[in-house]
C-alpha cells in the first residue's frame, strides 16, 4: 500500500496566520522607514511593488514620505482621478508609471531636511 502523507506545518492555523501577518507588518515599517529617510525612492518601489505593498493602500505608502499628510497625499490622489483605498497592487501599468511621475515631480517639494 502506498500511502503518501502530507507534512503539515507546525502548529495551529491561526498561528501561522499571526506568523504572517507580522512577517508583513514588520517588513512595511521598514520599507515606510526606508522611504520617509531617503534610503528609498517612492517612484521605484511603485514601479517595481514588491510583495509588501502588493495589498498595501496607496495613500498608505505616500503618507509615509518625509512631510507628506493626508491633505498632500489626497490632492495628488484626486488629480489622479485614483481613490485612496485603492492598493498599489491593483494599479494598472498606465496608472502605475503615472502615479511614480507624480511621486518623482513631486519629491523635490518634499527634500528640505
Amino acid at each position: 500500500m502506498n500511502a503518501t502523507a502530507t507534512i503539515a506545518p507546525a502548529g495551529p492555523q491561526y498561528m501561522r496566520a499571526l506568523q504572517r501577518a507580522n512577517e508583513v507588518r514588520l517588513a512595511r515599517a521598514e520599507l515606510k522607514r526606508r522611504i520617509s529617510t531617503g534610503e528609498l525612492d517612492i517612484a521605484e518601489v511603485i514601479r517595481e511593488c514588491p510583495w509588501e505593498v502588493r495589498n498595501m493602500p496607496v495613500v498608505d505608502l505616500l503618507l509615509s514620505q518625509y512631510r507628506w499628510g493626508g491633505i498632500r497625499c489626497r490632492k495628488l490622489l484626486v488629480s489622479l482621478r485614483m481613490p485612496e483605498t485603492k492598493t498599489v497592487g491593483s494599479l494598472t501599468d498606465r496608472q502605475r508609471e503615472t502615479l511614480a511621475t507624480a511621486c518623482a515631480e513631486q519629491a523635490p517639494l518634499a527634500v528640505g531636511r
